[in-house]
């Protein structure tokens, strides 16, 4: 302060922040951006994910019906490739028998370019009634 009660120079200098408060500001501000990057990111791959294993449902419940209503069926393992939302869906269907003579397990996975999307089981009568 001067002589005659005014504020000096170096009162106005400590107003603001400093450089070095700055800084660490910026650094604190980057870490929380870069985290809430990552997040989104996250986000997006599992909303891929999701879909990925929804439509890979889809397909083995479709597969699992056409199981059901097909008039036989018969032990063994077959392969197809049914198209959905604009994707190739490869399938395997495995039909074996159960301790119940009459009775067979189907299993059926799933996959797409990326790999397993889905898999259900079913039990049927080797012929419908």
């Amino acid at each position: 302060m001067r002589a005659d009660g005014t504020p000096g120079i170096g009162a106005r200098d400590r107003e603001g922040f400093t450089l070095i408060e700055l800084l660490v500001a910026l650094a604190v501000f980057s870490l929380a951006a870069l985290a809430l990057l990552n997040l989104s990111g996250e986000n997006t791959r599992s909303a891929a994910r999701v879909e990925t294993r929804t439509l890979g449902g889809i397909v083995a419940e479709n597969r699992a019906v056409e199981t059901m209503i097909a008039p036989s069926i018969v032990e063994g393992t077959s392969n197809g490739e049914t198209p959905l939302a604009g994707r190739p869906w490869r399938w395997t269907q495995t039909v074996t028998g159960t301790a119940e003579p009459d009775l067979l397990r189907v299993h059926i996975t799933v996959r797409d370019s990326e790999g397993q999307a889905a898999e259900r089981t079913v039990f049927r009568t080797r012929t419908r009634p």
